[in-house]
């Protein structure tokens, strides 16, 4: 056989053991008995997954008008971050528009107790997970950064960690933006509603070091303000926490580089207290 031969055969062989040991990536079906309804979600397993081990697990969660395939489909490197970090990423339907909420509106939209506490729990049934808060991390982007902060601060026994990138943080600021209206009613006529169902308010809920937490926001970002009075506000109440800043705007450029930076904070928060 000459030299080019083998120069085929070890690149086919290389092809092979790269490509196909990579992380398993599967859509499954969930159930809401709060919504009764079928949800999907897509849940990436790191290569080496068995059952005789026990794995971390991060939410990430979508943005306005997006869904379930949004993070696997625009950010596939995910896959290898999964085996790279040795955990299971878990990827929510959280509707077109719902930010996470327990609706006071509408009645068929319970994403806070869908996120919060039905999918962890069939998360937990259904894979070899860390069943307690040191091995469950949270996080998103936009609507899905406000709803992983927003679901964390309410639910610090569910999460150990919690992130978000771009995340409109505060609500207040955009009473006619992306239908939140449609689930609180509108601002003029609820305005106690419209702080309450902020994360900035819901800020007031955190216990000093109970959960770690990371911030990022792009500095050429719409919601950059608000991001920079969340962590003035959090520094202020002497809450720990990570806030990262950089060029960027509302993009999948930004939170494909930015998430990489989430995930192994959270790969280091499970490793320190294991």
């Amino acid at each position: 056989m000459n030299s080019k031969y083998y120069s085929i055969l070890a690149f086919t062989y290389f092809w092979l053991i790269t490509f196909t040991t990579l992380a398993s990536v599967d859509t499954v079906a969930t159930y809401s008995a709060s919504m009764q309804k079928e949800i999907k979600a897509v849940v990436i397993t790191p290569k080496d997954y068995n059952k005789s081990k026990d794995y971390p697990v991060v939410y990430l969660l979508h943005g306005y008008s997006g869904n379930y395939s949004d993070w696997i489909t625009k950010a596939p490197q995910l896959e290898s971050y999964a085996d790279q970090y040795d955990m299971i990423i878990v990827n929510p339907d959280g509707n077109f528009g719902s930010w996470y909420w327990d609706s006071p509106e509408v009645e068929s939209s319970k994403y806070e107790t869908y996120v919060g506490k039905e999918l962890v729990e069939f998360i937990d049934q259904k894979y070899s997970t860390v069943k307690s808060r040191e091995g469950r991390a949270i996080t998103g982007l936009s609507m899905g950064g406000h709803g992983a902060l927003y679901l964390a601060f309410r639910h610090q026994d569910t999460f150990g960690a919690a992130g978000s990138l771009s995340g409109g943080v505060d609500i207040g600021p955009f009473p006619e933006n992306w239908e939140m209206k449609k689930y609180l009613g509108t601002k003029a006529e609820n305005p106690e509603r419209w702080e309450e169902y902020s994360v900035m308010y819901q800020s007031n809920r955190l216990i000093t070091n109970k959960l770690k937490l990371i911030i990022s926001c792009g500095t050429e970002d719409f919601f950059y303000e608000v991001n920079v009075r969340l962590h003035e506000k959090l520094a202020y109440n002497n809450i720990p926490h990570t806030f990262i800043t950089g060029p960027g705007g509302h993009t999948w450029d930004y939170w494909r580089d930015a998430v990489q930076y989430q995930l192994l904070f959270f790969h280091d928060y499970f490793t320190s207290v294991k």
